[in-house]
């Protein structure tokens, strides 16, 4: 990984079957046109049609910024598709819409695609991409802070289905992740800190560092000061990338990033995908494995401490989206969604633990009833807390 020194982004590559993924960070990407740092953005869409799929609000916020880039850079012709706001993008009907809305527009097999947005309208952008004419390239514009530290980087693409989140989906690389920091000036504190879930998902697991540096400027981080968010940024990309290059197709390593995600992904599900962001409910995800590590003999402090974190961070009270969305979260049904996601095997659900500070451990053989217990004290402990009482 390359520094930030004089003003320069941070540059990072990840190699795989279809080439090679250029990532840069920093701010002051879109504004800097298809010039110095960006040239070989130039060479990739000169001449071609560009199709830049985004939703309302990255394009309101962004949208002018990113078609001025691809306008420099020598597009033919720059076409811009909408796609609905938040998981609602996420849908085969979402990706068929574009597809035929692509041919109509005179899509061909050498023709881009751009993101614009946050994870979910990069993972139907992906999605999009990899089965159009049996595969585009494509660029990922990631402007949430979740979509820069984790979404938009990898190659993970895919669409839900009622079942379950992620389920039809394919590998397929971005040819550049343009992570512009100054596209977060807008966000909501509630996405930055939906964001920094994720970065602390990566931290407790692969880079104590990291875990460091987000202790240390939590308060800058979450009132999205650029200077802090930049390194945090690409220090969380790094780590993600160190994963992915031992396992592009997460054959086992790579399952490491799920950390907080297998309950994460089945309180969505239970939820609607209503009243909670993707990051927080990878937050309540990650406060359950930690029951479940202490039960392998996790260090107690060293649990205290990824909790005490994620605590400053503040993920919205579980009870109260249940109140909200008018779902009384059960267990029976959390672990029949559990049973039905991605991650799950034949032999059942596989759990992302961590075992030490630094390092997390791939769990397949977790005593079913061991899980239930602690799921029925975890959700009573969370609706007790938010009555004011204790169990």
């Amino acid at each position: 990984m390359t520094g930030h020194a004089g003003g320069e982004p941070h540059r990072l590559t990840l190699a795989h079957p279809r080439g090679v993924s250029e990532i840069l960070v920093g701010p002051g990407l879109l504004a800097a046109g298809a010039q110095g740092a960006l040239g070989g953005v130039a060479a990739w869409c000169r001449g071609r049609v560009v199709f830049l799929l985004t939703s309302e609000a990255p394009d309101r916020h962004c949208g002018a910024a990113a078609r001025h880039l691809l306008e420099t850079a020598g597009a033919a012709r720059i076409e811009t598709i909408e796609a609905p706001d938040g998981e609602a993008a996420k849908t085969v009907e979402s990706a068929a819409s574009v597809w035929r809305q692509m041919l109509a527009r005179g899509g061909k097999r050498d023709s881009r695609l751009v993101t614009l947005g946050g994870g979910s309208v990069g993972d139907l952008g992906g999605f999009v991409a990899a089965c159009f004419l049996r595969g585009i390239d494509y660029i990922q514009i990631p402007t949430t802070l979740l979509a820069q530290v984790d979404a938009s980087v990898g190659g993970k693409t895919g669409v839900d289905l009622p079942g379950g989140k992620n389920t039809v989906g394919a590998f397929h690389h971005p040819r550049f992740v343009l992570a512009d920091i100054d596209s977060l000036r807008t966000l909501p504190v509630g996405e930055l800190r939906a964001g920094l879930f994720e970065v602390v998902k990566m931290a407790a697991l692969l880079d104590l560092d990291l875990l460091d540096r987000a202790e240390e400027s939590l308060e800058r981080l979450l009132g999205g000061d650029a200077e802090a968010l930049t390194p945090v940024v690409a220090a969380s990309i790094k780590a993600k990338l160190d994963v992915v290059e031992a396992d592009l197709e997460e054959g086992d390593r790579r399952r490491l990033l799920n950390f907080g995600h297998t309950l994460g992904h089945a309180i969505e599900a239970e939820f609607g995908y209503r009243g909670l962001r993707h990051g927080d409910a990878v937050a309540h995800g990650m406060r359950f494995a930690l029951c479940l590590a202490l039960r392998r003999g996790l260090d107690p402090q060293f649990a205290e401490r990824i909790r005490r974190l994620i605590d400053r961070i503040g993920p919205p009270d579980l009870a109260a989206v249940e109140r909200g969305v008018g779902v009384h979260l059960e267990v029976d049904r959390l672990i029949a969604a559990m049973g039905r996601d991605k991650k799950a095997r034949e032999s059942g659900l596989v759990w992302i633990l961590p075992a030490a500070p630094g390092r997390g451990e791939i769990v397949a053989d977790l005593d079913p009833e061991v899980v239930r217990t602690e799921l029925r004290a975890f959700l009573e402990d969370s609706r007790a807390a938010s009555s004011g009482g204790a169990r």
